[in-house]
């Protein structure tokens, strides 16, 4: 079963991520883990390599090394593009492991630069299968199309842009949602610890079946979630939240509500699914609610004003990654519409009558 799991290189055009992800998103130092465990639910990274001029980017390469990234260092030099030639080491590495590593069998290349279009063409004839990874705002449009798949890195799970502070008059209507810390409902729930860590294995379990789910056609194992789950957190162990095997652990899940467990094609392999018609009906219909209890709220603040109503509140309980996942599926249901201000440099929704 471990061999069904794809092979995957993670090559990253570092200087055009890490601009792209502070310009366009105001992240920084760029956070290579939402690419990590994205490209964890696909297969197994054998070989992480990034290109750089690391005296640009000193706090970044510490956080990198901490992430098993082999970092390739492209100095500055006269009369040499320190582009140009990060693009072309990138490449020439790309192909040679692609001729001396039989065995990986997809590349990711984490750039946003229409120039590495050829490279991906040249991979794909040589039966790799490519996934491009980039931002948004400064990735060309040239590139996905390219690509087998394009994960673009604004929505991938864990990613939390930082909007631009604005003008003073605006704050108007933000004042609305600042008062919602006030009542402090965080420490509320962090009391119970032992609640606590049994809901982040939860929320871990959910968010990673929800990932298979988005790219796997037939049904999700359990003992494939299970490695997706190790490829996210090598440290996972089930018996630290005080069970005696992967699937005890379902079992209690299943009895939550959170997963629903059906017959595998293996004994003791069972196929994990979310409930059906699943909780998530009852999530939304609290959305409903804040949203018109409080007219036109912006998204930013919203989650802590559905915690207030129920202090248990999580997305990933319903098996979406986010909270703005969460809320644009509610939009594709109809129930709530959401529309992008741009002078409060947020989105703001309404709940039709």
């Amino acid at each position: 079963m471990e061999n069904d799991d794809e092979r995957i290189a993670l090559f990253l055009d570092y200087e055009n991520l890490a601009i792209g992800a502070r310009d366009g998103l105001g992240v920084a130092p760029f956070d290579l883990g939402p690419v990590a465990d994205a490209l964890a639910e696909r297969g197994r990274v054998v070989a992480r390599r990034a290109y750089a001029d690391w005296s640009a980017f000193d706090e970044d390469r510490r956080l990198l090394a901490r992430q098993q990234v082999e970092l390739i260092e492209i100095p500055q030099r006269l009369g040499v593009s320190r582009k140009n030639a990060a693009d072309i080491k990138l490449a020439v590495d790309a192909i040679e492991l692609a001729y001396e590593r039989g065995f990986i069998t997809t590349f990711a290349i984490g750039t946003g630069d229409s120039d590495f279009t050829p490279l991906v063409h040249k991979l794909r004839e040589m039966d790799k299968r490519v996934i491009g990874i980039g931002v948004e705002s400064s990735t060309s449009r040239l590139l996905p199309p390219a690509c087998d798949e394009f994960l673009f890195y604004d929505r991938l799970p864990g990613v939390e842009p930082r909007p631009a502070p604005r003008r003073s008059r605006s704050r108007a209507v933000v004042v609305e949602p600042d008062p919602v810390p006030a009542p402090e409902p965080e420490p509320e729930e962090a009391a119970p610890a032992e609640d606590d860590e049994r809901d982040d294995v939860g929320k871990l379990v959910a968010s990673t079946l929800a990932g298979l789910q988005r790219h796997t056609d037939g049904p999700v194992l359990a003992s494939r979630l299970k490695r997706a789950i190790l490829r996210k957190d090598p440290t996972f162990d089930e018996a630290d939240w005080g069970y005696r095997g992967f699937g005890e652990l379902l079992r209690h899940l299943q009895e939550e509500g959170v997963v629903e467990l059906g017959e595998g094609s293996a004994q003791g392999d069972p196929t994990v699914t979310f409930p059906e018609p699943g909780p998530d009906d009852d999530a939304f219909g609290l959305l409903v609610e804040v949203v018109r209890e409080l007219g036109r709220p912006q998204l930013s603040g919203l989650k802590n004003q559905l915690r207030k109503r129920r202090p248990d509140f999580s997305e990933k309980r319903y098996g979406f990654n986010g909270f703005l996942t969460f809320v644009r599926a509610a939009r594709a249901r109809g129930l709530v519409e959401m529309e992008r201000d741009d002078d409060l440099g947020d989105y703001v929704l309404s709940a039709p009558r």
